[in-house]
């Protein structure tokens, strides 16, 4: 089993924020194909890293997912798609395998 998490900003790069009807077609997207979702949205996650000298800030929600099998050729083209459709320059996927208990 692998926990597949997508990390969406908040905002644009120009600091707009996004409206709540860009998340509804992940959302109905992701809960069809995988039977289920876990969103993290309330209380957004908030990123940090190293430009250069200067810290940058970017404020993300979280969903989850549950997957058998990771379809990584599926992943990557959903992840880029995600990419552009927020306008960023990097967009994380990222995947862990765990153990059901």
């Amino acid at each position: 089993m692998h926990l597949v998490q997508l990390l969406l900003p908040v905002y644009d790069n120009a600091g707009q924020p996004f409206g709540p009807e860009q998340y509804v077609p992940i959302r109905q997207l992701l809960t069809e194909r995988f039977g289920g979702l876990t969103a993290y949205v309330r209380a957004p996650a908030a990123g940090l890293w190293k430009d250069g000298e200067e810290t940058v800030r970017d404020d993300v929600v979280v969903y989850e997912v549950m997957v058998e099998e990771l379809d990584r050729p599926w992943w990557r083209e959903y992840r880029e798609a995600l990419r552009l459709e927020f306008r960023q320059d990097a967009l994380v996927l990222r995947a862990q395998e765990v153990e059901v208990l």
